[in-house]
């Protein structure tokens, strides 16, 4: 069972929101960056991109994690209560609508850009060459 109080485990689950959004999201911001330098080699000359992208990835993250603490989802023990996040079983419209809007804007979109970023690569690396055999 979970060992602590409800504010422990509110910052628990917080935490592991927070920091997994921004494992994904970082992935995803990779991937990204790497499709453009390869198909698009002009792209990005100048180092600044880099510090706007990652601020970028953690405010989204951590709009995303600080939803449940504004009522918007909850964070809750777990089914078996060792540990905390968010409340999968949603007690109301708006917990259902964060779950939702979580599987579609922090799972399935960025999922969906690191599979495009990565077929791309491989689709520029063949037709290079292929360019390449034909010369």
């Amino acid at each position: 069972r979970w060992l602590f109080n409800q504010a422990v485990c509110t910052l628990y689950a917080f935490c592991g929101v927070l920091f997994g959004l921004c494992s994904l999201g970082s992935l995803t911001v990779l991937s990204t960056v790497c499709c453009l330098k390869v198909c698009y080699p002009a792209y990005g000359r100048y180092g600044i991109h880099a510090a706007t992208l990652l601020l970028g990835v953690w405010a989204y993250a951590l709009a995303f994690a600080t939803a449940p603490l504004a009522q918007w989802g909850s964070y809750g023990p777990e089914p078996y209560g060792t540990a905390c996040c968010i409340a999968w079983e949603a007690s109301s419209r708006e917990a259902t609508l964060y779950i939702l809007a979580l599987f579609i804007f922090c799972y399935l979109l960025p999922c969906l850009l690191i599979l495009v970023s990565y077929a791309l690569i491989l689709w520029t690396v063949w037709v290079s060459r292929r360019a390449v055999r034909q010369h």
